[in-house]
C-alpha cells in the first residue's frame, strides 16, 4: 500500500480528526410595509394594555460538546463517529471490541482521538493565522490520486463505508492533512542546515563524589580520553575516551551536557555536571561557528523543532473538555 492510501486510511481508521462547521442561524426576513390606501381609516395607536405581546426569538441550541478549542467547537458527534471508525479498525485487525485486548485500545483511543482533534483544530488555527490555504483543486487531486490507487471509486466508497465513514468526510481529512502537512513543511523550513558546532567528550560516573575524585585528576594534569576510558560509565563512548563528536544544540539526551560544552572554548574542561543520567564532567575539543549539519542530527532538530511547535500551541491555547478521560 503506497503511502497516500496509508495517510488517508490511518487517518480515518486512527484517527487524525477533523472539525465540522457551526451551524448557521436560521434568519426569518420580515417583508417592509406597504403604503395604506388614502382612504384607509388608521387606527389610533394601541395603548400598552392592547399592545400586541412581541414573542422572543428561540434561542439557538447548540450541539453537544466534545470540547471547545480557543472557542472553536468540537462536536460529540464528530467525536463519536471517530470512535466508532477506530472500533471498525480494531475489528477490522481481528479484534474483538469487547474482548480484555479490544476493551484497554478503546480507553485509550478515548483519550487520543480527543487529544488528536484538539490538535487539529489548534493546527488548523495556526494555519489561518499564517495565511496558509489549501486550493480545491490540490484537494481534489489527492483523493483521485486515492481513488485510483484503491482500485476505483466503487471500492474506494467501499472501503470508508467499512470503517463508517463517508466521502466528504474523507475529503474533509484530506484538507486537513494537507493543511497539517503544509504547517510543518513551514516549521521543517525554518530548520538551518548549516549550525554552529562543538567538538566535546564526556565522563559519566554514578556520583558526585567519584566525579570530583575524577576532577582533580584532571586538575593535576591527567589526559582526559585515558580517563574517560578508566572510569566513564557510558558505554557508546568510554572506548573512544568519551568522544561525542561534532554536534549542534539541540542534539544530546542530556541538555546539562550540551550546554556545558557550548560554554567551554577548546581545551577547556567544565565542573561536575549533573543530570538525569548521573555526574559528568564535559571537555571541548573544537568548535567550529559554521558548520553542516548532518542528515541524522538534521532529522533529529526537524523533528524537535515541530514537537516544539506543537507544544507551544497547546501551551498558548484555552482548551475546554467535556469528555471525561479514561479511567487508566
Amino acid at each position: 500500500m503506497s503511502l497516500k492510501v496509508i495517510g488517508i486510511f490511518v487517518t480515518l481508521a486512527l484517527l487524525l480528526a477533523s472539525t465540522a462547521c457551526s451551524p448557521m442561524p436560521v434568519v426569518t426576513s420580515v417583508p417592509a410595509p406597504t403604503s395604506a390606501p388614502a382612504d384607509t381609516p388608521v387606527p389610533p395607536p394601541p395603548d400598552s394594555a392592547t399592545a400586541a405581546t412581541e414573542v422572543p426569538p428561540a434561542p439557538t441550541v447548540e450541539p453537544p460538546l466534545a470540547a471547545r478549542v480557543n472557542g472553536q467547537p468540537i462536536y460529540l458527534a464528530d467525536y463519536e463517529r471517530q470512535l466508532s471508525q477506530y472500533e471498525a479498525s480494531l475489528q477490522a485487525r481481528g479484534i474483538a471490541p469487547d474482548s480484555p485486548e479490544g476493551q484497554e485500545e478503546l480507553a485509550w483511543a478515548r483519550d487520543w482521538i480527543l487529544n488528536a482533534m484538539i490538535e487539529q483544530a489548534l493546527t488548523e488555527q495556526a494555519a489561518v493565522a499564517a495565511g496558509i490555504v489549501v486550493s480545491e483543486d490540490e484537494i481534489d487531486a489527492y483523493m483521485q490520486d486515492m481513488i485510483a490507487e484503491n482500485g476505483g471509486e466503487e471500492a474506494f466508497l467501499a472501503k470508508l463505508e467499512q470503517f463508517g465513514d463517508t466521502y466528504e468526510n474523507a475529503r474533509q481529512t484530506v484538507r486537513l492533512q494537507l493543511i497539517g502537512g503544509a504547517m510543518r513543511d513551514r516549521i521543517i523550513d525554518g530548520v538551518p542546515t548549516t549550525a554552529e558546532h562543538v567538538h566535546a567528550r564526556h565522563i559519566l560516573v554514578d556520583t558526585a563524589e567519584e566525579a570530583e575524585h575524577i576532577l582533580g585528576q584532571l586538575k593535576a594534569g591527567a589526559d582526559f580520553a585515558t580517563l574517560a576510558r578508566t572510569y566513564s560509565q557510558d558505554v557508546s563512548t568510554r572506548d573512544s575516551g568519551g568522544d561525542l563528536g561534532f554536534f549542534p544544540q539541540g542534539i544530546l539526551i542530556a541538555p546539562e551536557v550540551e550546554a556545558a560544552a557550548f560554554a567551554l572554548q577548546p581545551g577547556q574542561f567544565s565542573e561536575v555536571v549533573p543530570s538525569t543520567l548521573g555526574y559528568h564532567i564535559v571537555q571541548v575539543v573544537e568548535r567550529d561557528p559554521a558548520r553542516s549539519v548532518s542528515p541524522d542530527n538534521l532529522r533529529r532538530l526537524r523533528e524537535q523543532a515541530v514537537q516544539n511547535w506543537t507544544k507551544e500551541l497547546w501551551a498558548q491555547a484555552d482548551v475546554q473538555r467535556f469528555i471525561e478521560p479514561a479511567t487508566p
